[in-house]
């Protein structure tokens, strides 16, 4: 059984669509004077846009933080600039807004998280010059290159002109440096190479003295396990 809508229901459904369209900068421009001259002299019509502004801010946020490729948010914001028909029992646009940057927001993470990232292990073992030194390290494969987290034990700090270098190494001896530091603790390096190509990892005693090359003072040395 049909329920009759009473004209009071309807203005209100209306007020909400159009403080909708305001809200986010859509409502026509000979209807926008006469609802801010409404909102400015009655304090429920204001409350009400203040609702949908904060509204319209979420969606851009959600949108924003979670970086929906832009032909998708294109598309999805102009379905929002189509959809600012009335809508019934007062339900909002900039409502119906929030939910699809919502929708896009589970969409991407899906999209991030469907696939595991490509991911390496490497013991790193002792040299005679350290001999209490240990380590590992996990190698993560980002759009930027690999990333690897080293965590070493037993490497007596180096600071000023000293540091150690790590290195990634193929089966022909080509040395790649990855990164310098100071403590072997919590240790971020990158790599543009391959570790299944460049297996080796080694950290060295270096000093800045000008010249680029590997010293060749091994103190942690170990076999990236690629599982092949």
């Amino acid at each position: 059984m049909r329920t009759r809508r009473h004209r009071g229901d309807e203005a209100g459904d209306r007020d909400v669509s159009e403080l909708a369209a305001l809200a986010d900068g859509t409502l026509a421009p000979e209807r926008r004077a006469a609802l801010e001259e409404r909102v400015a002299a009655s304090r429920e019509l204001a409350d009400r846009l203040a609702e949908q502004e904060r509204a319209v801010a979420f969606a851009r946020s959600a949108a924003a933080e979670v970086e929906a490729p832009a032909a998708l948010r294109a598309r999805i914001e102009a379905r929002g600039r189509a959809r600012r028909a009335w809508q019934p029992h007062g339900v909002a646009v900039a409502g119906a807004a929030v939910v699809a940057a919502l929708a896009i927001g589970i969409g991407v993470r899906v999209l991030d998280s469907g696939g595991s990232a490509q991911r390496f292990d490497a013991a790193l073992g002792p040299t005679d010059l350290v001999p209490a030194a240990s380590g590992d390290a996990t190698l993560t494969k980002t759009s930027s290159g690999w990333r690897i987290d080293l965590s070493a034990t037993g490497l007596p700090r180096r600071e000023g002109r000293e540091f150690y270098e790590a290195w990634l190494r193929n089966a022909a001896g080509i040395l790649v440096p990855i990164g310098t530091f100071n403590d072997g603790r919590d240790v971020t390096l990158w790599a543009g190479v391959s570790p299944k190509s460049f297996t080796t990892l080694t950290v060295t005693r270096e000093q800045a003295d000008g010249d680029q090359a590997s010293s060749g003072e091994k103190v942690l040395v170990g076999t990236v396990d690629t599982g092949g």
